[in-house]
């Protein structure tokens, strides 16, 4: 097992990507905390993958607001107190929207930049400083996007959030090494998660589409030849939080079928 004994935080830990990552943490012998503003959807997911495990206490929930730096420390406090430290985090929760740009608003751009580039700035922070005290080094992992390599017409602010990401990743990266932590990222591409639902949705009325017409459009130009599944990028994250990955800093890898080769 490749995690054996780390203690994960993974924020926006309840679905998707990071309950893929989650689940597969738990598989490589690590123990997991599940950060989620959602509570409902925390126990939800907390209480089915502890239904799989011989060990369930090597799973809790967290509720989380990375918006809330009072709430940041509370976890780090909370998870340290616990189970002396944390090894790996996952800062995977973020936020969407789409309009073209003489309609995006105030509301849209702040809500996209505090969830995407501060929370997960601070959430970064917290931990690292945490690592730092306890002196054992430590994996950091950033969720970005392909939306963050490129821009796209409807969907400024979000390109430009996730762009801010792998800029702060290599920023980051390169001046933690020096306290043996890791930070790294991973670039998603089209992912078949239930908010693509809700993207799809936008697209129809931003472009004049039928309902699902862009999200089998997406799928169809994958090189691979299908969106993404939150569960293909779970072997990523933990080949970034273990020790085959003690000598990769500062980089985002895209983990998108293809779609996108930088």
């Amino acid at each position: 097992m490749k995690l054996q004994d780390k203690v994960a935080v993974i924020t926006g830990g309840a679905r998707g990507i990071g309950r893929a990552i989650a689940e597969r943490y738990l598989a490589e012998g690590a123990r997991v905390v599940v950060a989620d503003i959602d509570q409902a959807a925390i126990h939800t997911a907390v209480e089915d993958i502890r239904s799989t495990l011989t060990g369930p206490d090597r799973i809790i929930g967290e509720p989380l607001n990375v918006c809330d730096r009072d709430a940041i420390n509370a976890l780090v406090r909370n998870v340290t107190g616990r189970w002396g430290g944390i090894d790996i985090l996952v800062n995977n929760a973020a936020v969407f929207d789409m309009a073209p740009v003489l309609e995006a608003t105030e509301e849209s751009y702040d809500r996209q930049f505090n969830v995407n580039v501060k929370g997960m700035f601070f959430t970064l922070q917290a931990v690292a400083q945490s690592m730092v005290d306890r002196g054992q080094g430590g994996k950091i992992i950033n969720m970005s996007s392909q939306a963050g390599r490129r821009g796209e017409a409807l969907v400024s602010l979000y390109c430009a959030s996730k762009a801010a990401v792998i800029s702060l990743t290599q920023s980051c990266g390169l001046d933690l090494i020096k306290y043996g932590i890791n930070v790294n990222g991973i670039a998603p591409g089209v992912v078949d998660t239930p908010m693509w639902d809700e993207v799809d949705a936008l697209f129809a009325r931003y472009e004049n589409r039928p309902l699902g017409e862009k999200k089998r459009l997406v799928g169809e130009a994958v090189p691979y030849g299908r969106m993404g599944r939150p569960e293909d990028h779970a072997g990523a994250a933990v080949f970034l939080a273990s020790e085959d990955a003690d000598y990769v800093v500062a980089q985002t890898l895209n983990v998108d079928g293809g779609n996108w080769m930088s």
